[in-house]
């Protein structure tokens, strides 16, 4: 990865527009101030035309050129709630309860991407993960042929001689225990992120057993999902069950499993659940000085991402051309 220079050329090449959902938030005013200043990605903030302003005014960020759009006064809210009746038909949801769900500004924003007016979404500043996905699963949806909505982080470290490590981790935030299917489909959407980051993926299916040297349904698990991925990705390179030190540690690959093409040389990797997957790319971010770019969510017709409620204006700014980028 040529660090975020590529990602903003590919956007330069067709500019896009980001829906804010918290116009607001302070980081969010910083970050879109930072951007108004590019002509590869123009801001939409979600909320009151004069509080987003005075907001500004008290951050002491100038946000002149950005669209402001306040779900109180939008000119194109009746068709907004109209559409948002049809895609929840099955569930029976009615005009009026769609003038509710649609004031609220992750419900707005969301919709906002399905009718075309912003490209993606960047979200959760202030509220949380599933504040962020519901939305999304109600309104985007999955993409043909996926079953989930997963995620993935793209980890970074820059060493002392300037050279660039890029990592991918998944699934670290969505999925709690995901089946074997459910891994090989997270195994190959990770994969496709990584590319975007410049990773020629090797997917390590992570284990606490390498090719068989441990017993226990988890290790039946993702040796399941090994086989599955190959067969629906077969043009990935993919190897599991792999312990950690195999995947990355040549030394340790030469003497646990020197067959394998990604053992010893992995980049990509595919946790068995939610807690190891966490806990994971946190030891990497604190111990290994990696930074942490995500939750990147996987899966969806469109690109909508969710932040972190520490977030910092630098990582708005970040997460905002990632998201864009996926579109």
């Amino acid at each position: 990865m040529a660090g975020f220079g590529a990602l903003i050329e590919i956007l330069k090449k067709d500019p896009k527009k980001i829906v804010f959902t918290e116009g607001t938030d302070p980081r969010i005013i910083e970050a879109s101030s930072r951007l108004l200043g590019s002509d590869f990605l123009q801001p939409i903030l979600i909320g009151k035309e004069e509080e987003v302003k005075a907001a500004a005014e008290e951050a002491g960020f100038n946000i002149r050129g950005a669209v402001i759009i306040d779900p109180d006064n939008y000119d194109r809210f009746d068709e907004m709630c109209e559409l948002f009746c049809e895609l929840r038909k099955s569930k029976g949801v009615t005009m009026e309860q769609a003038q509710f769900t649609c004031k609220q500004a992750n419900y707005f924003g969301t919709m906002l991407v399905k009718m075309g007016v912003a490209d993606a979404l960047l979200g959760g500043a202030t509220y949380s993960t599933a504040d962020t996905v519901r939305p999304a699963l109600q309104v985007i949806k999955t993409k043909p042929g996926n079953s989930i909505v997963s995620s993935c982080f793209i980890m970074v470290r820059n060493s002392a001689t300037g050279a660039r490590e890029v990592l991918a981790m998944g699934d670290c935030a969505i999925n709690i225990k995901p089946s074997a299917e459910e891994l090989a489909e997270i195994a190959g959407e990770t994969a496709e992120c990584a590319k975007i980051f410049g990773i020629d993926p090797k997917i390590a299916m992570l284990s606490y057993s390498t090719l068989g040297s441990g017993k226990g349904e988890d290790v039946d698990k993702m040796r399941e999902a090994t086989k599955l991925a190959r067969v629906k990705y077969p043009n990935i390179d993919i190897d599991g069950e792999l312990q950690f030190d195999a995947a990355v540690s040549p030394r340790v690959a030469k003497t646990k499993c020197p067959d394998s093409s990604v053992a010893g040389h992995a980049n990509t990797f595919i946790f068995p659940d939610i807690n190891a997957g966490n806990i994971g790319y946190k030891i990497a971010q604190r111990l290994g000085n990696f930074e942490a770019y995500g939750p990147i969510l996987l899966g969806l017709n469109a690109p909508i991402n969710d932040l972190s409620r520490g977030c910092n204006a630098q990582e708005v700014y970040s997460m905002a051309i990632i998201t864009a980028a996926l579109a």
